[in-house]
């Protein structure tokens, strides 16, 4: 399943609201070395109850819009 995410890194206090089948999701790591993009895989991986080998980030890197592959499985 893929899903689009909207990322705001550096946030006050890590969320994650879903609508219009786009996933909000805050995180307080900052936008460099890669930060944000872990603590979104981990974020992700505690809310779907997943592995996080089983989240990846298909598009959008370095950018805060981005396109996540999840394969569905056991955590």
């Amino acid at each position: 399943m893929r899903i689009h995410v909207l990322l705001k890194p550096g946030a006050k206090e890590p969320n994650i609201e879903q609508s219009n089948g786009i996933f909000r999701i805050s995180v307080k790591a900052p936008a460099k070395e890669n930060e944000a993009n872990n603590e979104l895989v981990d974020a992700l991986s505690d809310y779907f109850g997943i592995a996080k080998n089983r989240i990846s980030i298909v598009s959008g890197f370095n950018s805060r819009n981005k396109v996540v592959e999840i394969v569905p499985g056991a955590k």
